[in-house]
């Protein structure tokens, strides 16, 4: 959540665009709205609606840090040749991402890297409670 451990690199919302396009819009749609007969799930949208009749899961709306994003795309995505994407490229999608959503500056210009994506809020960091377990339940 800190931000610790993410690699070295950056990206602008700029390159994110155009990799976003290259790799990421035959899944997630060109808008980010997802394309559901693929499996792909819409990836912006749906603040506030976690707690209505019909919430709807997107990097928006239910993850609670921007780290996570980095990590999953760096690791799982794209679905055909996962974890082919450099750091730079994955700054550079999530910095698309993540403006496109409007929780950072959809300036062309916008740069991801390290220390701005651990400054990120994401709109539902609060919306996640600490687990009182002590790890040993289950023995």
């Amino acid at each position: 959540p800190d931000g610790r451990g993410l690699p070295e690199g950056s990206g602008t919302y700029a390159e994110g665009e155009e990799l976003y396009t290259d790799f990421c819009s035959a899944c997630h749609g060109e808008e980010l709205e997802g394309i559901s007969e693929l499996g792909a799930p819409r990836l912006i949208g749906g603040r506030g609606s976690l707690a209505s009749d019909s919430p709807v899961k997107t990097v928006e709306s239910y993850w609670p840090y921007s780290s996570t994003l980095f990590d999953y795309v760096h690791r799982a995505m794209p679905m055909d040749s996962p974890g082919s994407l450099t750091a730079d490229q994955v700054y550079a999608i999530s910095a698309y991402i993540l403006g496109r959503a409007g929780i950072t500056s959809d300036a062309p210009d916008t740069v991801l890297d390290a220390q701005s994506m651990a400054a990120i809020q994401m709109p539902n960091a609060d919306g996640f409670v600490s687990d009182p377990r002590d790890g040993n339940a289950n023995q």
